[in-house]
Order: structure tokens, then sequence, then C-alpha cells
């Protein structure tokens, strides 16, 4: 007598953005239709991206590594203030027009759009407004490395707002050096003379504010139900209609509009803000936010690059060393112990007992495909780490 089957799974009549299923998903034809494809593989093809990840990687490094080159030369014509809120509008505008292409939602949670003003502060218009600050005053070769430090200030913060994650050897080892990375970039053996110490201040203030808004996203935004783009453009719109309000406080309109610094600000909004969300946005889904947030190891590197070529700023020795050493660190408290996986005997097999043909058309339970995860969308929280320097 064979074994007793399972009832058959009646699956929903439209199941939302399903899985990609594999080749046991499909019904089983019968025998007069075995020549034809299975099911499985009549699944329209899922368009891949014109560039392979890599280049736009190099893309996205490039992009936020000249921000703050576009930042010092925008400041040149502009006030910190109004620079932040051009960055911001000219954002904004880029990501609506992707959000209106895909047809994204706005968030409809009235508690939601709360908690995305609090995190268009601590994300965008606080940080980036210190940034430009800061850059009055500092060059921006140092500017891009204090933006470095932002793992090391997430890798403190989390051990005391995060109760899961704790943390190793390893990682603490990572956070000492990194900040013995940063007391080489400051010079703090010769008494940080010749150091602007203000705007250093600010500089290092803004890398803070990254860790404290994605801490404060992973919290509150969890499960929101809208997608990363969309939470990401709200924030952003959110962040302009701040500065909107605070930049006529504290500055004047402007007389005149030069063609340089103006130039900046647009680039460092449709390409720093606009296009660097999208490309993220991408990574994200392609190779997963670990991957993804690699970009910031070679940020400062690239507007070390820029400020040195470019801008003609003197760079000491201690400034690319204790660099290095910062990117030393923070790579340390970024890694992950690999799970042990141990080893047990396989218990005997046991003779498959036969089972009776499947009835025509009769669909089949079955797991998950494992390439699921792969196609499944990343939690916008999860995401948020990686586009907090949008």
């Amino acid at each position: 007598m064979s074994a007793p089957r399972e009832p058959a799974a009646t699956p929903p009549a439209s199941p939302p953005s399903p899985p990609a299923p594999s080749a046991s998903a499909a019904p089983l034809p019968p025998p007069a239709a075995t020549a034809g494809p299975p099911l499985a593989d009549r699944r329209p093809p899922t368009p891949r991206p014109a560039f392979d990840w890599r280049v736009r990687f190099a893309a996205l490094s490039l992009i936020w590594g000249f921000s703050f080159l576009l930042i010092k030369i925008g400041t040149e014509g502009y006030a910190p203030f109004q620079v932040t809120f051009g960055r911001l509008l000219a954002g904004t505008a880029v990501l609506v027009a992707a959000m209106a292409m895909r047809r994204e939602r706005l968030p409809r949670s009235a508690r939601t759009w709360g908690h995305l003003t609090v995190a268009a502060l601590l994300l965008n218009a606080l940080p980036f407004s210190l940034f430009s600050y800061a850059e009055l005053t500092i060059p921006s070769t140092l500017a891009g490395i204090c933006n470095a430090t932002s793992p090391l200030w997430g890798m403190a913060l989390s051990v005391v707002a995060l109760s899961e994650d704790r943390p190793t050897r390893r990682r603490v080892a990572g956070l000492g050096v990194g900040f013995l990375g940063v007391l080489t970039v400051l010079g703090a053996w010769q008494g940080f003379s010749g150091l602007d110490l203000p705007g250093t201040g600010m500089a290092l203030l803004a890398s803070f504010c990254y860790p404290v808004g994605w801490i404060y996203v992973r919290r509150t935004l969890a499960g929101t139900g809208s997608s990363t783009l969309a939470l990401t453009g709200s924030q952003l719109l959110l962040g302009t209609a701040q500065l909107a309000v605070v930049t006529p406080l504290f500055t004047s309109t402007p007389t005149s509009f030069p063609v340089l610094p103006t130039l900046s600000v647009l680039a460092l909004g449709a390409l720093g803000t606009g296009l660097a969300v999208l490309l993220q946005y991408g990574l994200v889904q392609e190779v997963g936010p670990t991957t993804a947030q690699m970009v910031t190891y070679f940020i400062p590197v690239i507007a070390t690059a820029a400020g040195v070529a470019l801008l003609g700023e003197q760079l000491s020795w201690n400034t690319p060393v204790g660099a290095l050493i910062v990117l030393i660190g923070a790579a340390l408290t970024q890694s992950r112990a690999r799970p042990t996986t141990p080893t047990a005997t396989p218990p005997p097999t046991p003779a498959p007992a036969p089972a009776p043909a499947p009835a025509e058309n009769t669909p089949t339970t079955h797991a998950a495909s494992p390439g699921a995860a792969h196609t499944a969308l990343p939690d916008p929280p999860e995401a948020a780490a990686c586009l907090s320097r949008s």
C-alpha cells in the first residue's frame, strides 16, 4: 500500500510578487505534453541592467567621492544653507521623476511621515548643512576623510542602541584602530596645530549623524509596506521642505548666480543625491547591502585625489596615512564572524515508498527556491544604511 498523500495546496488567486519558482513549482504536465518546455521556463525574462554592477559601483564611488569637491566650489558662491537647499531640491526632482516612471506610491501613514521627517533631518538636512559649513574653513580632502568615520560611530552606537548587535573582539579592535587613524589625520601629537577645530568638529558631527539616523530608521520604519525608493524619495522631499523653511531665516536672497558654483550645486544634487540613490538602490537589490556599502571605503580616496589634483589642496604625510588607518578600522568594525556548520552523521536513508502518479493539472506543494532571496526587494531599513549618504 502506498503512503497517503498530503492534500494539495490551493494557490491564492493573485499572489503578490511571487519569487522565482523552481522547476518543481509548476504542475507536472501529462505525458503527451512532455515535448514542450515546462511552465517554469515560460516566465518573461527579467530585464538585465545595461551596465555590470561593478561599473555602477565605480560610478557611485566617483560621484560620492567628488561630492566634497562640489560642496567646496558651491560654497564659494552661495551660503552653506543655500548649497544644501539647492542640493536637496535637485536630488528630490530626480527621485520624484524616477518614482513617477516606476509608479511608486508615497507612504499613506501619518506615523510613517512623522518618522521620515526625523530621518530627513538626521540623514539629509543636518549632515549636508554641517558639511557645507565645515568646508568653509577645512579642505575638501579632510571632509571626505571625516565622512569615512561613519562606520566607526555606527559600531560604537550599535553596542548601546542595538541589543542584537553584540561586538566581537575584532570589531572592538577595529573601533580602536579607526579612532587611532582619526588622531593621526588630525595630528594629535602636534597639539592639533594648524587645524580648524570648529570646521573639523562639524565634519565629524555630520558623519556621526548618519549612523544615528540609520539606527532611528531601523527601529521605526520596519514593515511600513513601502519600497526603499518611495521612502527615500519622501525623505528627501521632507528634507527639502525643512531647508526651504530654514534657509530664508539665516541667509539673504542671492543677488547673482555664478556659473561654476551654480553648476556644482546642481551636479551635487542631481548626481550626488539623485542619481547616486538610484545607483545604490539597484546595487542593494542586485548584490546586497553588505557589498553595496563597501563604497564607503572608496569615498575618502577619491575625495583626497580630487581635492589635491583639482583644487590644489595641500596634503601632509599624516593625512593619507591616517585615512588608511581609518579605513582599516572601519573595515574591521563591519566584519562578521563566519557561522560554523557542525558536522553531523546523517541518519540512514529509508527506502522510498512508492507514490501514486500525480493527477493531471494538480499543483504540488514545494519549498521556496534558494534563489528567491536574491530576487526579493531589500528591507527599507536595511537599505537605509547604504542610502544614508544621498
